[in-house]
């Protein structure tokens, strides 16, 4: 049951972070074109790709219509997270870094308690039971 309850607390925050982060690429496109130009990226079709990334990522892992796209989805976000974070390291902004390590842990959280939560199994998280070897 704590499974079940950390599984979907971690998914309801990491969707909330990602699209929160998508409403702000929205609504502050000025400002999230210069941040990722600070970064040393080309912010003229990046934006645009980013907020359809984070508003499809969490809609796929939320709805859980295809296991292997919910699974794709994880592994999608997982690359985003470290690069987001690797990146705001990279120009020495540590603070900048902060929401993507949050996110891992909420991503890592999620993914390793899906099977408790979801009636259709990842093939690639760890099982919901565990069994033991017969003593002997």
């Amino acid at each position: 049951m704590a499974a079940t309850y950390t599984y979907w607390l971690s998914t309801a925050l990491l969707s909330l972070l990602y699209l929160a982060s998508a409403s702000m690429y929205i609504a502050k496109g000025d400002f999230v074109r210069k941040a990722q130009a600070d970064l040393g990226y080309s912010a003229s079709y990046l934006v645009p790709f980013m907020i359809g990334v984070k508003v499809l990522g969490p809609l796929a892992i939320l709805s859980r219509m295809n296991v292997a796209l919910s699974d794709l989805a994880y592994a999608g976000i997982l690359y985003h997270l470290i690069l987001s974070g690797l990146a705001h390291l990279g120009v020495r902004k540590p603070a900048g870094a902060v929401p993507a390590a949050v996110g891992l842990v909420l991503l890592v959280a999620s993914f390793v308690t899906q099977n408790a939560a979801r009636e259709l199994p990842s093939p690639y998280a760890p099982s919901a039971t565990v069994t033991r070897a017969p003593l002997i």
